[in-house]
């Protein structure tokens, strides 16, 4: 996938199998750092199985995973919250790890969150508790960030939005990001390399490269394939953290 040997993270024809059946098969890839790879595929295609090697959660049943970092953060697909209870952002930030207050406003910054951090979190959109979800993870500055279906719960407007950020957290804080979508409208743009994953890897290159795969356009439909190619996201406004545009 890449000549570049400074990876991150690296899985190699693996595999997991349970159940008398292989949930996924035959996976390679590598994550490097200042990289944004995107797994996509429907929904039981092994895209969470595979995380969870990159993760070391999963041990591979065949094949092998090496990695060069202790430094990984993950943000799942779902998120057990008690919505009853009155948990601020701020004491929800602290749960996993000992937090300064300027830390927390500075990750919360990043991700156009600051505003929020005395607020409840049964009181937040979808996108804004996606964002607070990606801060918390990002507090721990980790060199490799695993983000499964980030937008998932989310509007049109803050799918957008929420992928404008994750770019901008790649670029500002120069780490690996591996992104599991199985919406890869909006993912393809700022992405370097994606892998199409259907229990084994059905193809995988640049965005437009995919587009093109007959192997895609089958799973996926002409239609998507169409629209994928001709995604390019510009304008000349922001979005906030709720998806609406501000000037």
């Amino acid at each position: 996938m890449t000549n570049r040997s400074d990876f991150l993270v690296k899985i190699e024809n693996a595999g997991i199998f349970r159940s008398s059946k292989w949930l996924v098969r035959d996976v390679s890839l590598e994550v490097s750092q200042g990289q944004i790879v995107t797994l996509i595929g429907p929904n039981g295609s092994g895209k969470t199985t595979t995380a969870k090697m990159v993760l070391n959660i999963l041990k591979p049943d065949e094949g092998f995973v090496i990695s060069n970092t202790g430094r990984v953060a993950y943000v799942p697909q779902k998120i057990n919250v008690d919505w009853t209870m009155p948990l601020r952002v701020f004491d929800f930030m602290k749960i996993t790890g000992d937090l300064s207050e300027n830390d927390m406003k500075e990750n919360l910054r990043l991700t156009g969150v600051e505003r929020l951090i005395y607020s409840e979190l049964r009181n937040l959109s979808g996108g804004e508790f996606q964002r607070v979800l990606i801060a918390r993870a990002i507090a721990k500055k980790p060199e490799l960030l695993v983000l499964d279906e980030p937008v998932q719960g989310v509007d049109f407007n803050g799918e957008i939005a929420l992928y404008n950020l994750i770019k901008q957290i790649s670029d500002t804080l120069n780490c690996g990001i591996l992104l599991i979508s199985h919406d890869i409208h909006f993912v393809m743009s700022s992405t370097d390399h994606v892998i199409c994953l259907n229990g084994h890897i059905c193809c995988s290159g640049s965005p437009s490269s995919v587009a093109k795969n007959p192997s895609y356009i089958e799973l996926f439909g002409e239609h998507t394939a169409s629209t994928l190619s001709l995604y390019k996201h510009h304008h000349d406004h922001s979005h906030g953290a709720d998806g609406r545009i501000e000037k």
